[in-house]
């Protein structure tokens, strides 16, 4: 059926006003998180230009393979209800184990150090500087925060799964089914999903507006991991950085991950 050219003018014209009204909806989203922070550093909240991890792996791998660690995990997944579904097709992970060559195939060769082959790395959402996930979404529920933080907002997402697509790391879930009944404990605090949602590490944004450290960081009994503001030039990531060396995951595609592995 063909359209004539006032019936053209109309699509376009409405098309047009749901662009600018999705970026004016992501506008006032921006707008109200500065907001909000600001509010919070008044309030003893954590507050900083630009939040990054370090993960101190001899004392991580150690811990790991002496009893089989997952602390962090534990403590993590049941603080933001994260569900177990029992299987690895409907699994969902903020934090996980993969082994050294997987985490890191770009600095996998023969001659690698004794005792990284095989060995068990924590991973994590990166938080990228330059996020693809954030540039295909199309709703704007993936976004990027002035400090850093890469977010979710459950109830923008649609599940087109584009940002799975675009995150080369696997950091991110979908809920092929309704988590909720999956959940031991729900924990009031923090929203629940629902199928067809996506989600990953939010490196605990919750817990930073109540001046708590990341719940993975609390539970680490070896403090294997260390959470900081890499602007501070006094914070603990940047002395550690400066005197240890570090590598990231997937560095050379321009990601610019925010997650720092001691080796």
């Amino acid at each position: 059926m063909g359209v004539n050219r006032r019936d053209f003018l109309k699509i376009t014209g409405l098309g047009a006003l749901a662009g600018a009204g999705s970026k004016v909806a992501a506008d006032l989203v921006f707008k109200d998180q500065a907001e909000a922070r600001e509010a919070r550093s008044n309030k003893g909240a954590f507050v900083g230009k630009r939040w990054a991890m370090v993960v101190d792996t001899k004392k991580c791998i150690e811990k790991v393979e002496k009893d089989g660690c997952r602390d962090c995990a534990i403590a993590c997944h049941t603080v933001h209800n994260v569900p177990d579904f029992g299987n690895p097709k409907d699994e969902i992970k903020w934090i996980w184990q993969e082994p050294y060559e997987h985490a890191f195939p770009n600095q996998h060769h023969p001659y690698t150090a004794e005792g990284l082959e095989g060995a068990p790395f924590v991973v994590f959402c990166n938080h990228c500087d330059n996020p693809p996930c954030v540039r295909v979404c199309p709703t704007k529920a993936t976004f990027k925060r002035e400090d850093g933080i890469v977010m979710m907002d459950f109830h923008r997402c649609i599940g087109c799964r584009f940002c799975m697509a675009a995150c080369p790391y696997g950091s991110r879930s979908f809920n092929w089914r309704n988590p909720r009944p999956f959940i031991q404990n729900i924990q009031e605090n923090f929203p629940t999903r629902m199928r067809g949602v996506v989600e990953k590490c939010l490196f605990c944004e919750e817990r930073l507006a109540e001046g708590l450290s990341p719940a993975c960081v609390e539970a680490c009994k070896v403090k294997a991991l260390i959470f900081g503001d890499l602007e501070d030039p006094d914070s603990e990531v940047r002395e550690i950085l400066h005197t240890h060396r570090s590598i990231q995951r997937k560095p050379g595609l321009g990601t610019m991950p925010q997650i720092y592995y001691i080796v």
